[in-house]
């Protein structure tokens, strides 16, 4: 018998993992080497989002060096996981990459790289950082201009994992007493605005446990549901910013009338409402303007820092539940912080997306830059994924060809990806003298026709002199 493997061409088998490879898929197995001595965790749902922390104990009981291990998602909370980060216990951040494990379609799987391998029989501490977007759902959906806002938290009460985890525990920080209900998996305790949960030993892989708290939340339910960044980029000296946001407040609507007069006098009314909001500007940003379809909106407050400018945003009316309100920030700052060059080679180091407001979450970002006529070469590195755009061109006074504008956008975006990306392309320094060629030969043209018309006589009939006797 020759085996079915056999009969297969070995071009195509080429051809296949050649196939494999440029798709991207990755494909792991769950190694049963691996185990979970400890895990001790801390979920944060004081504000609109869930913050989940844990510190883990990894261990290899096998017989050869572990290079990586895997982390899973529940397929429930996948689509509202916006960050993950894992450190190990130097404090350095370790390598992702989304794979895939068969029989287990549904779980999502990240495969963490380690720096050094785990030799047989050794452990390892690693610090895992996750964050859930729309996670706390209001409970109720509605409610008036007077009440509290309520919200509902429904997760998974063990560390979700792969691997068997020995022991575990849990704490819940709700930064209120006003706990509704929560559930109750012995052992558990609860003080003041913490729940904690375990230890708890032996969990299987893979295992779920319902864990939901009802509990009181007023923190401003805030949602960037868009936000355009431009970067348009100068070599003389200075780029400028300028952000279109799009925001709604997605905690519970608003229930019944509202009451300008009782919102003014009562500082208690509306707590659940967001009256203003915080946004942090890099410490060099000048000539800041925020302005809506209105106009200038002047109530707006500037606090200059060390290492920041502090912007006291006011929306023209109070933000409640199902409200939206749509605006524009600008500044400047200047090029030299963040564009180097060595001779024709320019690198522009800039964050992807700003500081909006604390605990911030947004739907979709879309971040374009504008580089000077005439650059080539283009290359974008970013820390984390995102989808490019393709390419453009901008036009602007003393154009000719276009200048190239480079686009990309992401989805679900929290603080935790406020990181720098690195743009480097190539400018020819000599075409720098463009724009004031430009300006002296049309000066140049426009006298010369001055001078052409001055001198020229166009009328049709001279004048006759009378003749001197």
């Amino acid at each position: 018998m020759i085996p079915a493997m056999a009969k297969i061409p070995f071009s195509f088998l080429f051809l296949l993992c050649i196939i494999i490879k440029c798709n991207g898929v990755n494909v792991d197995v769950i190694s049963k080497d691996i185990k979970i001595k400890n895990v001790d965790r801390h979920l944060d749902i004081t504000s609109q989002l869930v913050k989940i922390t844990s510190k883990i104990t990894l261990e290899n009981a096998g017989q050869t060096p572990a290079k990586s291990f895997l982390y899973a998602v529940e397929s429930a909370t996948k689509n509202d996981l916006a960050y993950v980060g894992v450190k190990d216990n130097n404090n350095k951040d370790l390598r992702l990459v989304e794979t895939t494990v068969k029989g287990n379609d549904g779980v999502k799987f990240l495969r963490v790289e380690l720096k050094e391998p785990v030799s047989a029989a050794s452990s390892i501490v690693l610090n895992v950082e996750v964050v859930y977007t729309k996670s706390l759902l209001p409970y109720p959906t509605a409610i008036t201009q007077q009440e509290d806002q309520y919200v509902k938290y429904n997760g998974n009460l063990y560390f979700y994992s792969p691997y068997t985890v020995t022991s575990q525990k849990t704490s819940v920080a709700v930064n209120t007493k006003s706990v509704e209900s929560f559930t109750k998996v012995k052992p558990f305790s609860q003080i003041d605005s913490i729940i904690s949960y375990g230890p708890y030993s032996n969990i299987a892989p893979l295992t779920e446990k319902e864990l939901t708290i009802h509990y009181k939340n007023n923190s401003p339910f805030l949602t960037v549901t868009r936000v355009e960044r431009l970067i348009e980029v100068s070599h003389w000296g200075n780029i400028a910013i300028e952000e279109t946001i799009e925001v709604e407040h997605t905690g519970a609507k608003l229930k019944g009338p509202f009451s300008r007069y009782d919102y003014q006098q009562d500082h208690h009314s509306g707590p659940a409402s967001v009256r203003s909001y915080k946004t942090l500007l890099p410490a060099s940003a000048a000539d800041v303007y925020y302005r809506d379809t209105n106009g200038n909106i002047s109530t707006s407050n500037m606090k200059i820092k060390k290492d920041s400018v502090e912007l006291d945003l006011r929306p023209r009316y109070p933000l409640f539940g199902g409200w939206r309100s749509h605006y524009t920030l600008g500044y400047n700052v200047p090029s030299y912080e963040y564009l180097y060059h060595s001779g024709n080679e320019y690198l522009l180091k800039m964050r992807v997306v700003d500081h909006i407001f604390d605990d911030m979450q947004v739907d979709e970002l879309v971040t374009k830059i504008i580089l000077p006529e005439g650059s080539s070469n283009i290359k974008l590195n970013i820390p984390y994924s995102i989808s490019r755009l393709p390419d453009s061109l901008h036009y602007t006074y003393l154009d000719t060809k276009g200048r190239p504008v480079v686009s990309f956008t992401k989805r679900n975006v929290v603080e935790n990806h406020i990181q720098d990306f690195q743009l480097r392309y190539t400018f020819p320094r000599l075409l720098m003298l463009q724009e004031p060629l430009l300006v002296v030969g049309f000066l140049y043209m426009l006298f010369l026709c001055v001078i052409i018309y001055v001198r020229l006589d166009f009328s049709i009939h001279k004048p006759e002199h009378p003749h001197k006797e």
